[in-house]
């Protein structure tokens, strides 16, 4: 009864207010002119020690608030917004309020800037704010901290660790649940940066929106949080993974007129007070309280990957299958062929690398494109897929077998993965060699010398008199010494058409690159533009698609493009080369760190910010 009777007045009331504020807000939005300041909920507060910043935003039914805020010694997060309806005299004002979380970094005078935020058509900026941290607890006490020594964090919420094995190999993806749960009677106002894992030899992945549950528990009901997540142990040994750490501000119930202190037991079920107080949880009054949680640790035992890896082994731990095509199925020599190859299964996608050809002999490789789509919540099970682009320097009747080695941690070994060569025809090349002329016959018999005796007269007679012509009555095609003076012209004209259609050939193949760089260029720009693709990923993508521009502009193998080359081909003042040379650094810092798949996404303006860099590159 308790359950039911909760659920519905916080859910009724939660949608009644939101009517409001949504009739209010259409007619009175525009009602004042906008306007903007900014608070801190404490100006003094100690390192580890965090403080709430809001900027209100009011007259405007549109604004947007500054993306980052930067100052050295405090890290300040985004951790959500509101809406807040003010009435006087009937004169309603609309406001937003963009919450922060200031945390100290380490002790001084620090001054928050004036945002920029942009309300009602124009710029407007917050005032600066001053916080002061000190080193320890004892010099600055805020509200919430002295309240904080009559509340046992054990009774208001819970963290708990959960790995799905706790052997595994290293680059193995072992996935994890982390649940955090707040009894009801102390509803949660924030999570604070949400779960944190600490611990090193170890990599995790983002962490999605949690799934929201209620759950009672030993006779307590709480409302549980649930994260998922899958740890890469990087090293071997025994590694400590955890606790994880809960920084969360809790609504913690207060007095009211009918009783003006507060029971010892917040959780009492018997006292009276408290059952009236939490039948309404929404519009009880009560503080804002931060609490800090902790799970306990637990213990991986990590196993290095057994000596004697196949040379094409990438780093690829998991279970994979591995599937080919190819398109089209016939070219001239020259000619593109698209190889794409599938890999699904279950691992660290992050190290699954593109298959190699057994014998690319007679072949021209481009480098290939990769896109991985996940199918399951933190992104260690999906389908990775490589398009590489092959043309052959020869004739070929079918492109060579991949190969993709990796390594299966049930079966403790490599496992190599090998596809059939694909059946392909590939016609064309260099005309056939005009055939050699035959060899010389052998000298015919030396004719019998003309007698010693013979006078110098009859040598002189024979030397002058012609000798009778002997006629036949053949026709002239009939004879084999028409045909064999008719082979040398055409010959000729079969070395010329040969001739001729080589030079073509050879000038058309600098076109088949340039349009399997044009093709390779155009996909790239379809992948920028969507949203679930790693950093690491679209970094790579980025990067390569300014690299195929430049080589398309200037000629060149793009694998030689640098941020300096591409600067240099589309004459480039220093910001925007700047922002080029981030963008490659960027790229390798990806390529060479092993990042997520899926889990993390790029933020929209970063993704169109390097959109519109690259669609700028022009000569």
């Amino acid at each position: 009864m308790f359950q039911t009777l909760s659920f519905r007045s916080a859910i009724f009331p939660r949608a009644a207010l939101a009517a409001v504020f949504a009739f209010l807000a259409a007619h009175h939005s525009w009602a004042a002119n906008a306007d903007v300041t900014a608070v801190l909920s404490n100006s003094n507060t100690t390192v580890g020690q965090p403080v709430q910043l809001q900027i209100k935003v009011t007259g405007s039914a549109s604004a947007k608030p500054p993306g980052e805020i930067a100052v050295d010694g405090l890290d300040i997060r985004f951790s959500g917004q509101s809406q807040l309806l003010e009435g006087r005299n009937f004169q309603f004002t609309y406001s937003y309020i963009y919450n922060y979380t200031v945390m100290p970094l380490k002790a001084g005078t620090f001054k928050i800037p004036p945002q920029r935020v942009e309300a009602g058509g124009s710029a407007l900026r917050t005032p600066e704010l001053t916080l002061q941290v000190a080193a320890d607890s004892a010099t600055a006490q805020s509200p919430r901290s002295k309240s904080s020594t009559s509340i046992d964090p054990t009774k208001i919420a819970f963290v708990e660790l959960t790995l799905s094995k706790t052997n595994a190999y290293v680059g193995e993806m072992i996935p994890a649940v982390v649940r955090v749960g707040f009894n009801v009677r102390t509803p949660v106002e924030s999570l604070g940066n949400g779960a944190e894992i600490t611990g090193q030899g170890f990599t995790a992945q983002k962490m999605r929106e949690p799934r929201q549950t209620i759950e009672t528990i030993s006779g307590r009901t709480y409302q549980v949080f649930t994260f998922k997540t899958a740890l890469s142990p990087a090293r071997s040994g025994k590694i400590e993974v955890g606790p994880v750490q809960v920084d969360a501000v809790v609504r913690i119930p207060r007095p009211n007129s009918r009783s003006q202190s507060m029971p010892r037991d917040l959780f009492d079920m018997n006292d009276p007070f408290m059952d009236n107080f939490f039948r309404d949880p929404l519009f009880a009054p009560s503080t804002p309280q931060e609490i800090k949680i902790k799970s306990e640790p637990v213990l991986l035992d990590v196993k290095s990957l057994p000596p004697g890896a196949p040379a094409d082994f990438g780093g690829a731990v998991g279970n994979f299958s591995l599937e080919t095509v190819a398109k089209p199925k016939s070219a001239q020599v020259g000619d593109p062929f698209t190889v794409t190859a599938t890999i699904t299964g279950r691992g660290n996608f992050d190290r699954v690398t593109a298959p190699s050809f057994e014998d690319e002999q007679g072949w021209h490789k481009y480098p290939p494109s990769a896109d991985f789509k996940q199918d399951d919540d933190i992104g260690i099970s999906g389908t990775k897929t490589f398009e590489t682009v092959l043309s052959a320097n020869e004739r070929k009747e079918k492109i060579p077998a991949q190969l993709f080695t990796y390594f299966d941690p049930a079966k403790e070994q490599y496992v190599t993965l090998r596809a059939e060569p694909i059946p392909v025809r590939v016609e064309g090349g260099a005309a056939p060699s005009a055939p050699t002329a035959p060899a010389s016959q052998a000298p015919t018999a030396a004719a019998p010398q003309a007698p010693r005796a013979a006078s110098q007269q009859e040598i002189l007679h024979q030397l002058t008199e012609l000798p009778a012509e002997s006629q036949s009555f053949i026709p002239l095609f009939a004879r084999p010494t028409f045909w064999l003076a008719q082979l040398i012209p055409l010959l000729a004209l079969l070395g010329f058409v040969g001739w001729k259609i080589r030079r073509a050939h050879l000038n058309n193949r600098e076109a088949r690159r340039r349009e399997a760089l044009q093709h390779e260029a155009a996909a790239l720009q379809r992948s920028l533009r969507r949203e679930d693709v790693s950093p690491e990923e679209y970094f790579s993508r980025a990067s390569r698609a300014v690299q195929l521009k430049t080589a398309l502009v200037r000629n060149l193998d793009p694998n030689a493009v640098d941020a300096d080359v591409a600067a240099s081909a589309f004459k480039m003042d220093e910001a925007t080369r700047t922002r080029l040379r981030r963008l490659f650094e960027k790229s390798d810092e990806a390529r060479y760190s092993g990042g997520g798949n899926g889990i993390r996404l790029l933020p929209a303006e970063t993704r169109n910010e390097l959109l519109e860099l690259i669609d700028n590159l022009r000569p």
